[in-house]
């Protein structure tokens, strides 16, 4: 993220984590787990990306996965670390450095608040931390472009946009794209969900990068 939108963005979530834990802790995320988790190998490991409430970190370690969480802001990973009894590590996207880690990477409404001149960037960094045949699932919040809310940065797609920026990876094999409802009571807000999958050839010397 820019300097600005990055310091208001975490600034927010900060300021604001009780209550957007408390409107998202309880979600029931089954619909979205079931095509993610379909795709890993049992026990795998996985990279929560922007781990927030921790709603999804616990649910993947009850499930039997070894999960990273990591979230930018500091409340974030606060709460992460207490709804899991794991610790769950403060990191911005950009810094992601790991390599051929991970058999799934879970971006849930996280991505959203990367600037679209440094999201191409980051989409190579996940993917290089990637196994071969690893999945990668993104979501977004419907529109076109890069906008602020508030003190918040969002990057909104169609599901177009969102399957084009994947598939001009390289080393992207599919790519599968949806468009889902708010799951919270009283919004309308309509989501875009992608999911890659990795190519199966192991690259040891070479990251990712945009065809």
């Amino acid at each position: 993220m820019s300097q600005h939108s990055e310091s208001t963005t975490i600034r927010y979530y900060n300021k604001h984590a009780r209550e957007y834990v408390g409107s998202t802790v309880n979600l029931n995320m089954g619909d979205l787990y079931h095509p993610f988790l379909d795709g890993l190998p049992k026990g795998g490991s996985i990279l929560d990306l922007g781990c927030g409430s921790g709603r999804d970190t616990k649910t993947f370690l009850e499930l039997g996965y070894n999960v990273t969480a990591v979230d930018a802001s500091s409340q974030m990973v606060t709460a992460t670390t207490h709804l899991t009894g794991q610790p769950a590590q403060q990191m911005q996207f950009q810094e992601i450095d790991f390599r051929e880690t991970f058999d799934g990477i879970w971006a849930c409404a996280s991505l959203l608040h990367v600037p679209m001149k440094e999201l191409g960037e980051v989409v190579v960094r996940l993917l290089t931390a990637l196994r071969p045949n690893g999945i990668f699932y993104s979501s977004f919040k419907e529109g076109r472009g890069e906008r602020m809310d508030g003190d918040r940065l969002f990057v909104d797609f169609t599901e177009m946009g969102l399957g084009d920026l994947l598939k001009e990876q390289h080393c992207v094999a599919n790519v599968r794209t949806w468009t889902t409802t708010d799951l919270r009571s009283g919004r309308k807000q309509r989501w875009v969900n992608a999911l890659a999958k990795k190519s199966g050839k192991k690259n040891d010397n070479a990251p990712c990068s945009s065809s």
